[in-house]
């Protein structure tokens, strides 16, 4: 079916903001590799500082969720705009003060103004949209290439640009979609109305707590921490993944064609890793609907626990073994993703759906961005010990995942859904 006008405009809008999102996000693994040489810092120290913007993109989401009910998504998003935008031009000007702490305030600002968009930008498609499965779809699929671009364009303009400059430019594609969408026309309700439900109210404090203690007497408990340690997992990798990349041995063979001697192949690796990324999410996406999610999340966690522990080895064989590996890891890193996104709706009741993704999104970018500070100064310790405490991440992922597979709930020990359940 398709979309009316006021769905097409909720979509564009809505698309625009997840896709600049990730585009501010990716970016940053491959301006710390600026960073170690620019600043002279070490990698725990920037792993540190990196955790500092990357933790409250994630820790924002709940209070995010509620300012979003309380000043309509419309506005939070135009905000989460504008302040990454702010926050990627006060990074520019770090390289003037020449201040790795000036980094740290950029870096802290965008995580902040980032931490709203998605309470904001899901409670906007939930409410606003006839056909949200279909605008879920096209969301997911932008913010898909605002994660490969990102990196791309940056590692790109850093050939000729010094990283500051880099930092400016890709501040500029947020600043214009402030402007579209000031001047986007929607009815942000229009979903609830056509039900002939009442607009969504921000949660009193009493009603979150209650709330709260209900999700987390359930199976939802289990979800959470399976979603954290995936987020550990995700935010190791993908963090340092471009610094390891460019120290390989079989980097070091790579000759390029005359021109782009300045080109650091791993970053280019590490953005085809995010393109495979876009297929496995969704491939992962298919297989929901025909393999239980609990299932599915030990099945993906057992295979990133041993690609963890087979990095090592395999960096050893040059770089075609290389260049295949990081195409399986983005495959399967991203294809787990709809599993957990299923997780949290099979194990956690309709009227608390929402705070379930807020939670979510706490686990996931939040508490994950842990695994940055630890991650730093165990890299500086090992990259052998570096992969093992990823690897062990994934298994206890899996191991999670498998107490939902036998049923806790089914011997009393948590609450869930019997009829979605495995």
């Amino acid at each position: 079916m398709a979309l009316n006008a006021n769905d097409r405009s909720i979509a564009g809008f809505a698309m625009a903001g997840h896709a600049l999102v990730h585009w501010f996000e990716t970016p940053i693994p491959i301006f710390l590799v600026v960073w170690l040489a620019e600043f002279d810092v070490s990698v725990a120290s920037i792993g540190v500082i990196v955790a500092l913007g990357y933790a409250p993109f994630g820790l924002g989401a709940l209070p995010g969720g509620i300012l979003a009910d309380r000043f309509g998504p419309k506005r939070l998003i135009l905000s989460c705009l504008a302040g990454m935008s702010l926050a990627y031009l006060v990074l520019a000007l770090a390289a003037v003060a020449d201040s790795i702490y000036a980094v740290a305030v950029g870096l802290v600002l965008w995580g902040i103004a980032a931490s709203v968009y998605h309470p904001a930008g899901l409670s906007l498609i939930s409410t606003g949209v006839e056909e949200r499965g279909t605008v879920f779809a096209w969301h997911g699929i932008a913010g898909n290439v605002g994660i490969a671009l990102g990196p791309f364009v940056a590692a790109t303009l850093l050939l000729v640009l010094e990283w500051q400059y880099v930092a400016a430019i890709l501040a500029v594609p947020g600043l214009v979609a402030v402007a579209y969408g000031l001047r986007a026309d929607f009815d942000p309700t229009a979903a609830t109305d056509a039900t002939g439900s009442d607009s969504p109210q921000a949660l009193s404090l009493s009603e979150l707590l209650s709330n709260s203690r209900v999700l987390f007497a359930s199976a939802f408990a289990v979800v959470f921490a399976i979603v954290t340690f995936e987020g550990l997992f995700y935010r190791g990798v993908l963090t340092y993944l471009p610094e390891i990349l460019h120290g390989l041995p079989a980097m070091a063979g790579v000759e390029l064609a005359a021109g782009l001697e300045g080109i650091e192949p791993g970053d280019y690796i590490y953005v085809g890793l995010l393109v495979v990324g876009m297929a496995g999410q969704y491939a992962g996406g298919k297989l929901t609907g025909r393999v239980p999610a609990a299932r599915g999340l030990v099945a993906i966690f057992a295979i990133l626990a041993v690609l963890a522990l087979a990095f090592v080895p395999v960096t050893a064989m040059g770089l075609g073994a290389v260049l295949l590996y990081c195409a399986v890891l983005g495959f399967f890193l991203f294809a787990i993703q709809p599993f957990y996104q299923e997780a949290v709706a099979v194990y956690t009741p309709p009227d608390t759906r929402g705070l379930s993704y807020g939670y979510t999104y706490l686990g996931e970018f939040g508490l994950g961005a842990a695994s940055i500070a630890i991650g730093g100064a165990v890299l500086s310790a090992s990259l052998g010990l570096f992969f093992a405490m990823l690897a062990g991440f994934a298994l206890t992922g899996a191991l999670l995942s498998a107490g939902l597979v036998v049923g806790l709930d089914r011997v009393g020990v948590l609450e869930t859904d019997p009829d979605r359940a495995d």
